[in-house]
């Protein structure tokens, strides 16, 4: 779960993109590879297989993730308000 504090941390970030930089921060996805490796790493997570280098790797990924939600989020939010 991510906290208030690191939402509030990255206002700055969001505040500096324009409406073309929103929208593409909004189309951002990852390949087909990538999320073929988070699918692998997240059912070796439920199976309890996971090695230290691959939980490592699999937090990353979920840091990874919910950083670009929160920045798209931001995104959204920017152009709702107007920045168009």
């Amino acid at each position: 779960m991510v906290s208030a504090q690191i939402i509030m941390f990255l206002d700055p970030l969001s505040r500096c993109l324009d409406a073309e930089s929103a929208r593409r921060v909004l189309a951002l996805k990852v390949s087909a590879s990538v999320q073929e490796r988070v699918d692998t790493l997240a059912e070796r997570a439920n199976e309890g297989l996971l090695t230290d280098d691959e939980r490592a790797e699999y937090e990353a990924f979920i840091n990874a993730e919910d950083f670009v939600a929160i920045l798209k989020l931001k995104a959204r939010r920017q152009l709702a308000d107007g920045l168009e």
